[in-house]
């Protein structure tokens, strides 16, 4: 995980993109538990980018604002 990511996540654009490290910390979870939340389309889908997997910025905002309590 780049901290730098986590860090600044609120001021990187909507286009940008950051990892299943990221995406775990941002919803109180672990890696395992994004993956399992992903096959429940919990979670909005991931891109590849070679042999990367990397969520949208934007996607990630909009599934915190209207997450449940």
């Amino acid at each position: 995980m780049r901290s730098k990511d986590l860090k600044e996540f609120d001021d990187l654009p909507n286009a940008a993109h950051v990892d299943v490290q990221v995406v775990a910390i941002l919803f109180g979870c672990k890696p395992p538990t994004v993956w399992s939340r992903l096959r429940k389309n919990e979670l909005p889908q991931p891109k590849k980018f070679g042999s990367h997997t990397r969520w949208n910025v934007g996607e990630l905002r909009t599934a915190l604002n209207t997450k449940k309590p």
